[in-house]
């Protein structure tokens, strides 16, 4: 069903924008909206307690997006960034249809860059992303003639998720995941999940030094701020604080969880610098907030 009632006009700049993932993985898409867009506020929710996404069904994946949109909708959201590789994927082109609301994804943006960088491209991403062939469709057609290798990753969620970033057996899988795109001489390589730039320092060990490495989330943001200025909808004042407040490390974020709160938050301390403030979103609020809306 089609929910073209959101009041589209009427969205005030100092909204925040929605940012969801399956985790952590979108943190690295936040990490660019701070760098990037200072004034923006940010309601960040990891679906947790589903992932991770990359083995889903289209059917399962549409059905979350849905969901997590709505339920931000309800949280007065100026625009919806999906930082997730694979619900870009699968779903983006369905949910700019249904909702009148700025949805943003992140492989058009990565794959433009890549093409950019270079003609020999190597993809890592979830089964499903690469399942997809939506990062080599974005990029043959920005560069016809750039060829393309996709290798999908299935433990790389889990071992960034687990924090076993460093561990001997993420190191034997990364090596066994690039082994193909090493053979194929690649010249540029895609970070295909938000959370695979949180394994940059096994993976730039392994590539050799002049295999150019594409974050998408760089170049989403830059997306996003244009969108932003098209629109109208940028915030141009600074960081909220109540008053007599001192000003805190991401202090205009917003951080929920469908599953426990506190292993995200000590998870993702380690990238945001500080130990964010997380709360509980349950899977039935969800679930009862998009039955109602359809």
């Amino acid at each position: 069903m089609t929910n073209k009632g959101y009041p589209g006009a009427s969205v005030q700049s100092d909204k925040k924008i929605g940012v969801f993932d399956s985790g952590v993985g979108g943190l690295t898409v936040l990490n660019e909206i701070v760098k990037q867009l200072p004034s923006e506020s940010v309601l960040y929710f990891g679906d947790t307690a589903r992932l991770p996404y990359g083995e889903r069904s289209q059917s399962e994946i549409v059905r979350f997006v849905r969901e997590i949109i709505h339920w931000m909708l309800a949280q007065g959201v100026k625009m919806v960034v999906m930082a997730c590789n694979t619900s870009s994927a699968l779903a983006l082109e369905m949910v700019q249809a249904e909702f009148d609301i700025p949805i943003l994804g992140i492989i058009l943006p990565g794959a433009r860059a890549a093409t950019k960088a270079g003609r020999r491209i190597g993809v890592i991403s979830t089964q499903a992303t690469a399942q997809s062939n939506a990062y080599r469709q974005a990029i043959l057609e920005a560069n016809s003639n750039a060829q393309v290798w996709q290798v999908g990753c299935s433990k790389f969620v889990p071992l960034i998720e687990q924090n076993r970033i460093h561990h001997p057996y993420t190191v034997t899988a990364a090596q066994r995941y690039l082994a193909p795109l090493l053979d194929a001489q690649i010249d540029t390589l895609i970070y295909g999940c938000t959370h695979y730039p949180h394994l940059a320092p096994v993976i730039q060990q392994i590539l050799p030094p002049w295999v150019t490495l594409v974050n998408p989330a760089e170049h989403l943001v830059r997306a996003m701020a244009k969108e932003l200025d098209v629109l109208g909808l940028r915030c141009m004042g600074g960081a909220r604080r109540e008053p007599g407040q001192e000003l805190q490390p991401y202090p205009q974020v917003s951080f929920y969880v469908s599953g426990e709160p506190t292993a995200f938050a000590e998870l993702s301390a380690q990238w945001l610098s500080h130990r964010p403030l997380v709360q509980a979103l349950s899977l039935s609020t969800l679930t009862a907030g998009i039955s109602a809306w359809v």
